[in-house]
């Protein structure tokens, strides 16, 4: 495959940035190109200048209710790569990289009662593994699916959404890798006429993750919801990189994540992890392009401070070209415990450090409480429990 489009340095919108499936259309990013200058590039294991190990196919493995087939294809069958090209030099070089593909298909109108359950576990030290995931839910059908890292390694990937005219997909990706793996994910959504989207991140396992999701409007009536949980302690580093781009009229989209992060503590000191910094970086693009009338937006990013040697960065980007929209907007946030609300509940005869876990877990609760699988969202409530388990009292 060669690049979808032509580069051009005048571009002034995030939705027209470069895109191709060839890896060496890309140059190797630098330290101080835009979209990699929050990540340590000599952290990345070789992703993103082609000195990784030897490369293995991704090892995943797929639930399939009835109205939903799988299918391992080859990394030139046509039916992928039909939502976008890669966007940056990693996951072109995972397109280009991947022995084999997985297509998961889910048919028209179907209404699944249990979701469908992709795991794709990390193969290991001294080997890469790339892959590709197509996710294609047909027209009317309502479905969820749950996208979940375990394990370790060195992973990269690429995943697509495409939703047909009235879908109605709800998205968990979970991030839950040992503490020594590194995992660049790079996602597309193409939205039909009237579908709904509703896609919820958790990353709390591993020791380099970084998540670029991008939403893609091609029929009106859209609407998407993007929302995210993260909690980064020492020497772990967390980013989410996303995109919405309307370029359709009556469209709405609304994004909201919430993450903590706490440095060096004792536990991490025993575990040797190389670093005792805990680092995140949250982006969210926004593009309401001219077409795109009637547009409905807003996007929000809180960051809680837990302890010294912890840095949250929040970058909120909004592009408006037209002015005949029903409202956009953004916020975002980083700081440290609201000394009044601890006060407030010692003075309630609560300890300093059980006043503390409350008030994170009421943090976390907002986004945690809108995943609609209980198991799951059981699952990251006791994830939080044992973060706050580290924290000195």
């Amino acid at each position: 495959m060669v690049a979808t489009n032509e580069f051009n340095p005048a571009d002034v919108t995030k939705g027209d940035q470069f895109t191709s499936f060839n890896v060496e259309d890309f140059p190797v990013p630098r330290g101080r190109d835009e979209v990699w200058r929050f990540i340590a590039l000599r952290n990345l294991r070789g992703l993103h200048n082609g000195e990784f190990a030897p490369v293995v196919a991704q090892k995943i493995s797929v639930t399939t209710p009835a109205g939903v087939t799988s299918e391992t294809i080859s990394p030139d069958d046509s039916r992928l790569g039909t939502a976008g090209a890669p966007a940056d030099r990693v996951a072109a070089q995972a397109w280009d990289s991947m022995p084999e593909a997985q297509l998961v298909t889910i048919a028209p109108e179907a209404q699944l009662e249990q979701p469908v359950e992709i795991t794709i576990t990390g193969a290991g030290q001294d080997v890469t593994s790339f892959g590709a995931t197509s996710i294609q839910v047909g027209h009317h059908a309502e479905a969820t699916v749950v996208l979940k890292y375990v394990g370790s390694g060195t992973h990269a990937d690429n995943v697509e959404f495409l939703l047909g005219d009235g879908a109605h997909l709800t998205v968990i990706v979970d991030a839950d890798w040992d503490s020594d793996a590194v995992h660049l994910s790079h996602q597309i959504v193409q939205m039909g006429r009237d579908s709904v989207l509703r896609h919820n991140s958790a990353v709390f396992g591993g020791e380099m993750v970084r998540i670029v999701p991008r939403v893609v409007f091609s029929a009106p009536g859209g609407d998407a919801e993007l929302l995210g949980v993260y909690f980064a302690d020492a020497g772990q580093y967390f980013e989410n990189r996303l995109l919405v781009d309307h370029s359709v009229p009556n469209c709405r989209s609304r994004v909201f994540y919430k993450g903590a992060l706490q440095g060096q503590t004792a536990e991490s000191a025993v575990e040797g992890r190389r670093s005792p910094e805990a680092r995140t970086c949250w982006v969210g693009d926004v593009l309401i392009r001219k077409n795109a009338t009637n547009t409905d937006t807003y996007e929000t990013n809180n960051n809680l401070i837990l302890s010294d040697g912890a840095r949250a960065d929040a970058i909120p980007n909004l592009e408006i070209q037209t002015g005949e929209i029903v409202g956009a907007g953004h916020a975002a946030t980083v700081g440290r415990f609201d000394d009044l609300e601890v006060f407030y509940l010692m003075s309630r005869g609560i300890p300093a450090a059980e006043a503390r876990r409350l008030i994170i877990r009421g943090f976390f609760s907002e986004v945690i409480s809108r995943i609609p699988v209980e198991s799951l969202r059981e699952d990251l409530e006791s994830r939080v429990t044992d973060e706050l388990e580290k924290i000195n009292a």
